[in-house]
């Protein structure tokens, strides 16, 4: 079975790859899929059948025929490997690679975090967040590497949460953005809105912005300060204070100095032999549930953002 979607290209998608414009449009497919509907002839651009090599324009017309992607109901175990960076009975720390999805969601398919935590505790998992996402306190979005808390009891899961609420959670990711700074530390406080032109993103606004005063809005703090300025490009250390979605991608965006890599606030395209966003989470700080103790984890980059880092470094790009 196959729904019809029609889709406007907006000034921001001006320049874009047809199937890179699609694959932020439609959630729950991925690029190679849309590609294989393009060359199936079942995507049009302004009436006309589509290439995935087609650029856009601003108010362009893409009119597609997507097949319905089955969702999984339930997460289910599944034997994947997981870089475990600390487990007792009541928590887990761990180390999630980019590309792998953490739960359930929206047209999900795919294997997922929380089924290799289920399959690797047998089951064993908080489930105060519901059975769709068992045991995962907070996430971070695919395509981001890092560390991750996850609670294997309701006790941990309400300690942990309750932390999280206040704010005493130390998590601090690295990033390489567009842009050389000029101001070496700085803090972003805004609210985030589902940006109004597309389901998919969020938006950043200012405090008190009349004009999207009836939408739902969500305040998000984010420290940043820069490790390393290169001519075009900045290596940056960012804190958070809240945890929202897509919040560090959001802010940079706002502030032009969107990542490197960043498909969906971006510049769209595969940047320094990347194409994701080259956010990693590499401290993550708390109270241990139980015990009380302080206990806090760190994670270099994964091998993809080591070498953007360094292609910087040696060329001052």
């Amino acid at each position: 079975m196959e729904s019809f979607s029609e889709f406007i290209a907006f000034n921001e998608d001006a320049g874009k790859r047809i199937d890179v414009f699609l694959t932020e449009r439609c959630q729950g497919y991925s690029r190679k899929h849309l590609q294989q509907i393009l060359q199936e002839g079942k995507v049009e651009l302004n009436g006309k059948k589509a290439k995935k090599s087609d650029k856009l324009c601003s108010g362009d017309t893409v009119k597609a025929n997507l097949p319905q992607i089955p969702e999984k109901k339930f997460p289910q175990p599944v034997k994947l490997p997981l870089d475990i960076r600390y487990e007792d009975d009541e928590i887990i720390v761990v180390n999630k690679p980019q590309g792998l999805v953490v739960h359930l969601g929206n047209g999900t398919c795919e294997e997922t975090l929380v089924d290799a935590l289920l399959y690797h505790t047998r089951g064993k998992l908080s489930d105060v967040g519901g059975e769709l996402r068992p045991g995962i306190v907070h996430r971070i979005d695919k395509d981001t590497s890092g560390l991750l808390l996850v609670a294997k009891t309701n006790k941990a899961h309400i300690h942990l949460a309750k932390q999280l609420e206040e704010h005493s959670v130390n998590r601090k990711y690295f990033a390489i953005a567009h842009g050389r700074f000029s101001e070496l530390e700085g803090t972003l406080d805004t609210f985030l809105i589902r940006d109004p032109k597309n389901r998919v993103k969020k938006k950043s606004i200012a405090h008190g912005d009349a004009k999207f005063a009836e939408l739902p809005q969500k305040r998000a703090v984010t420290h940043y300060t820069v490790m390393e300025n290169f001519e075009k490009y900045a290596y940056l250390n960012l804190a958070l204070e809240t945890g929202r979605t897509h919040q560090i991608r959001v802010h940079m965006a706002s502030i032009n100095h969107p990542l490197v890599g960043d498909m969906l606030y971006g510049k769209g395209k595969k940047e320094l032999g990347v194409a994701r966003q080259m956010l990693h989470a590499g401290i993550l700080g708390f109270e241990h549930p139980d015990s009380g103790a302080y206990m806090e984890f760190q994670s270099e980059p994964p091998t993809d953002f080591l070498e953007v880092l360094e292609k910087l470094r040696k060329a001052n790009l």
